[in-house]
């Protein structure tokens, strides 16, 4: 019984990841081409940066291909669980490499400061933003600890946590460019843009630690 609601439970975040990537690869697509037909460089930085989350979900929606292919297979004896614990792993460093992307064109920002097209980024955040909404509520309900009459699943799904934390950091981004930007059109503190961009990306290596802290400990079996 609990290894049937496992596989359930894996076949509902596998489908619930590719509609995820199909959203992220759209607007990706929609951001780059409309960025180089307008000359636009924010949406054309913003298309390939949701570029590398698309790549950070397809490693979680492969690993469980995988889990899915081989839960009952002689070649892992022990069960899948690290395959999904391996993603999560290599995708918690595509985090951390985003929140350090993040910190040092904060830091070129700050100086090297450029001039900003404040309605063309708020247009580029927002859709973000929206998208990343979208995105969020589809996994939230699976994100949380699944429950039901008989069984309580323990375990983490750190695959599914590490795409839901790349989501959850694009839409946090989002938000907080959106404020920057407001205020820097309105009040002209553009630095602003810059500082939330290094905390934002502080918070990011946090969340990306955490979990490569995690995973490391599974994949070590380490108590």
């Amino acid at each position: 019984m609990s290894h049937k609601h496992e596989f359930e439970v894996n076949n509902e975040n596998q489908r619930k990841t590719l509609i995820i990537i199909i959203f992220t690869l759209i607007t990706m697509c929609a951001e780059i081409l409309y960025g180089y037909f307008t000359n636009s460089m924010a949406l054309l930085a913003d298309g390939w940066h949701m570029g590398t989350h698309a790549l950070a979900l397809s490693l979680t929606f492969i690993a469980y291909m995988l889990i899915n292919k081989f839960s009952n297979s002689e070649l892992f004896p022990n069960g899948t669980e690290k395959i999904g614990t391996l993603a999560a792993y290599t995708s918690s460093i595509f985090l951390g490499l985003t929140g350090l992307w993040i910190i040092i064109e904060a830091f070129d920002r700050i100086l090297n400061p450029l001039k900003i097209q404040f309605n063309e980024a708020i247009f580029v955040a927002i859709i973000g933003l929206v998208v990343n909404t979208i995105c969020i509520l589809i996994m939230e309900k699976k994100h949380q600890h699944c429950k039901d009459e008989n069984i309580e699943c323990k375990k983490e799904d750190y695959n599914f946590k590490a795409a839901y934390y790349h989501i959850l950091a694009d839409a946090m981004t989002s938000v907080l460019a959106i404020a920057a930007l407001l205020v820097g059109k309105y009040l002209n503190f553009v630095y602003l843009d810059s500082i939330i961009g290094l905390l934002g990306g502080l918070l990011i290596i946090r969340w990306a630690v955490v979990l490569i802290k995690n995973t490391t400990k599974i994949l070590i079996d380490m108590k």
